[in-house]
């Protein structure tokens, strides 16, 4: 096994996959949601128990999850107006 070849004997990089990170972004921030409906279904279990920062975990992963949203959208705003680059 070799740990180092020349750039002769590379093969070419395989080009990047294209992937929707908006779905993943998404996915997350409803998953927080979910957590937080959760906690107030069980407020007084987890208030008895000094777990009640489970729901200020899942507000602020909410938070979190919609300002992904947002740059994930500016991204995708900015990748279309953008000129296509010429593949070296």
């Amino acid at each position: 096994m070799r740990l180092w070849l020349s750039e002769e004997e590379r093969r070419p990089d395989p080009a990047p996959a294209r992937a929707d990170a908006r779905k993943a972004v998404l996915a997350g921030t409803l998953a927080w949601v979910v957590a937080l409906v959760a906690c107030f279904v069980s407020r007084e279990p987890l208030e008895s128990a000094g777990l009640w920062w489970f729901a200020a975990a899942a507000v602020t992963g909410i938070a979190f999850g919609l300002v992904g949203l947002a740059v994930v959208q500016v991204i995708r705003r900015r990748a279309r107006q953008a000129p296509a680059r010429p593949i070296d």
